[in-house]
């Protein structure tokens, strides 16, 4: 009998790799889905045959409790989130409730559904529950690298509501003996990655100019550095978290900084273009407060999951390229509406 996954934000770049890789696995895999409308499902069309979608939403507490009765998964894998960190500042008392208490609310559902009042120490039997904690979270950071025990101090409603997610996790983890735990997942990218994140409006924005069909590209702070990898890499550490005997929390990045700047310059050079004609700085695109450095200790994961990075920056930022040249040449050529199903 195969293992089953519910997986929350099915529909989103983590999520589609995810459900490709547990299906890979032998898995059964759910994704909740706000309505079998929703307008992101054709990301996932490709392994629409093979997975199984059930209706819920973060912000609707029976709804969850519902699918998980219905679905009765060994694994739950809450990714679902609004994930694009200047719209928090724009609506946080929405990210807060879905970041935040969406959490909360998915953790209650699998509580009532196992029937859970007491610490329950019998892991083997229990729902495993994975949350989308985020380097955000270490915002201002008091150390770099940060690792498991590096604290937090969010610099955006978005790593506020991520912070209360991650600390609701652990206290079910430690109230129930709920098999309960994070990935603090640092900056993870892809060619599915939604266009308004810079790693992607850089590509995008390079795919365009490469053909033509725009001459500049509006970008804010150049030095800000991040810890970037590949999203298909990092949904296999996600699913060796819950693998692991005893529940816990860990960090997950490649331990190599870059900045806006070299992601800007790789992209550029992959086309033979010079990025300084062709960037301009808006103000306007600088955060409120800004994250100047993130980059993850990785020493524990690696040990104990087995766990690596195995696509390099450099070869991320100009397989996102080579993906958006296509993109845009086909659309260019035909003017289909391929943007949600770029890979």
């Amino acid at each position: 009998m195969p293992k089953r996954a519910l997986i929350t934000g099915i529909t989103g770049q983590d999520g589609s790799y995810l459900g490709e890789y547990l299906l890979s696995l032998g898995y059964e895999v759910w994704g909740l889905v706000r309505g079998q409308a929703n307008p992101r499902k054709s990301r996932i069309s490709r392994l629409a045959a093979d997975l199984n979608f059930i209706n819920g939403d973060l912000m609707d507490q029976a709804s969850l409790v519902s699918a998980v009765d219905k679905v009765q998964p060994h694994e739950v894998y809450n990714l679902g989130a609004i994930s694009f960190v200047p719209m928090s500042w724009e609506q946080p008392e929405l990210v807060t409730e879905v970041n935040g208490m969406g959490v909360l609310r998915m953790l209650e559902a699998i509580r009532i559904v196992s029937g859970l009042s007491a610490p329950h120490r019998d892991h083997g039997s229990q729902i495993r529950f994975y949350q989308a904690s985020s380097s955000e979270m270490f915002g201002k950071a008091i150390e770099t690298p940060q690792s498991e025990t590096t604290g937090f101090h969010p610099r955006s409603p978005y790593g506020v509501a991520k912070v209360y997610g991650h600390f609701i996790t652990r206290n079910y983890r430690e109230s129930f003996g709920m098999y309960a735990v994070s990935g603090m997942l640092f900056n993870h990218e892809s060619p599915r990655r939604g266009a308004e994140f810079v790693t992607r409006k850089i590509s995008l924005a390079v795919a365009r100019i490469k053909l033509g069909l725009q001459d500049k590209l509006s970008l804010g702070n150049l030095d800000a550095v991040r810890d970037w990898g590949f999203a298909g890499d990092y949904v296999r550490a996600m699913h060796a978290m819950l693998q692991q005997e005893d529940p816990g929390d860990w960090v997950i990045g490649t331990g190599v900084m870059h900045t806006v700047r070299d992601a800007v310059q790789i992209a550029f050079d992959h086309v033979g273009l010079d990025w300084r004609d062709h960037v301009v700085i808006d103000p306007q695109l600088v955060r409120p407060a800004e994250v100047e450095i993130l980059c993850a200790d990785i020493g524990r994961a690696s040990a104990a999951l087995n766990w690596k990075p195995t696509v390099a920056f450099a070869e991320l930022m100009q397989m996102m390229v080579e993906s958006d040249v296509r993109q845009v040449t086909r659309e260019h050529e035909y003017g289909d509406l391929l943007t949600a199903a770029s890979w």
